[in-house]
């Protein structure tokens, strides 16, 4: 029988403590109330979650348009917590560390995996280093890649570790190589209520040298005209949904994640992926940085570096390992990002502010 969103499962733990649907509407209230601000968050949501409405207000981050508010139905949201459970194979009593905001889609779904799927769920304040009882042993954790950078050290506490909310940098994959725990990056996006595939970034295969992204259960993927990644998912979405995030499609499961339609950059009819770019540069460049472009009368459009730093303290070597085109023709130097309420970088105000 389907788990209904109406249901609390009676394994389902907060904190230690188990919860019926009754008690944990008083406990919502109450964090409302009197909790500290990531408790206020879990509380609202919790109100939303265990009211007669069979929908909840969600809002996108705001990284790569202006911020909006979806209304994303309940049963959405369950199926979805079903199909990360299977994936990860998550069971009744699995012990579960949140340290994500309560007020975005990968928090709220936390929650919502541990109400219908049983798990106890362990709430601590959202920082870049969560403060948590190292020796305790958790089944699951979602974590932002700088939490997982700083929480590297402590991975042997955790079966299973999910990243998404930004790109894993070359430094960070490092760190994780030797950790017992699998971890994997996440793919997904508001719309698709949290992440709809996934894909191994340690304890590979001898004769893997990377992983691709591998779609949960019944998720059908293609591409349309500009390979852009177009996403059926029927369980969690009436309407077909189309990205854009340029792929490669490897098997009818699988895909490479290239980049943002939105960024790529055409110079001198030569299409550049900024992301691959920044791939190359994360190990070379210690400051916060991206890759953009500005118009240009020869080129069309020439490739900048835009970086979050008032000197010019860069040398040739650190674009050796740049193809032909992809070396920056300028470097832009930027006090202060411009960054999305979730805390995402937002290139094109960014970029705006200094042209």
């Amino acid at each position: 029988m389907m788990p209904n969103y109406k249901n609390v499962h009676n394994r389902f733990k907060l904190d230690n403590v188990s919860y019926k649907h009754e008690d944990l509407m008083e406990v919502a209230y109450s964090y409302v109330k009197e909790g500290l601000p990531f408790q206020q968050e879990l509380g609202l949501f919790l109100l939303d979650w265990l009211d007669d409405y069979d929908y909840v207000e969600v809002q996108t981050s705001g990284s790569t348009g202006k911020p909006k508010k979806l209304k994303i139905k309940k049963q959405a949201m369950v199926n979805s917590a079903i199909a990360t459970g299977d994936f990860f194979n998550l069971r009744p009593g699995f012990k579960v560390l949140h340290c994500l905001p309560s007020n975005f889609i990968a928090g709220k779904m936390t929650i919502v995996r541990a109400i219908i799927l049983g798990l106890e769920l362990d709430m601590v304040q959202p920082s870049v280093l969560p403060r948590i009882d190292y020796e305790k042993k958790y089944d699951f954790c979602a974590f932002t890649p700088m939490q997982l950078k700083n929480f590297a050290n402590h991975l042997d506490s955790i079966k299973a570790v999910i990243v998404g909310g930004g790109m894993v940098s070359k430094h960070i994959l490092e760190l994780i190589q030797d950790k017992k725990p699998n971890v994997y990056e996440t793919y997904g996006m508001t719309e698709t209520v949290s992440h709809i595939a996934v894909r191994k970034l340690n304890n590979l295969d001898k004769n893997e040298k990377v992983a691709y992204f591998k779609t949960l259960p019944n998720i059908t993927i293609s591409t349309d005209d500009r390979d852009c990644l177009v996403i059926q998912a029927p369980a969690i979405s009436d309407e077909t949904i189309v990205t854009n995030d340029i792929v490669k499609i490897h098997t009818g499961d699988s895909f490479e994640w290239l980049g943002r339609y939105d960024n790529v950059v055409n110079s001198g009819g030569i299409k550049l992926y900024p992301e691959q770019i920044e791939r190359k540069l994360q190990s070379k460049i210690k400051e916060d940085f991206f890759i953009s472009s500005k118009p240009d009368d020869t080129l069309g459009e020439k490739l900048v570096l835009v970086i979050q730093s008032e000197s010019n303290n860069l040398k040739d070597e650190v674009f050796e390992e740049l193809g032909k085109y992809e070396k920056p023709k300028e470097i832009i130097h930027v006090a202060k990002f411009t960054e999305t309420s979730s805390g995402k970088i937002h290139r094109q105000r960014t970029l705006d502010s200094v042209q």
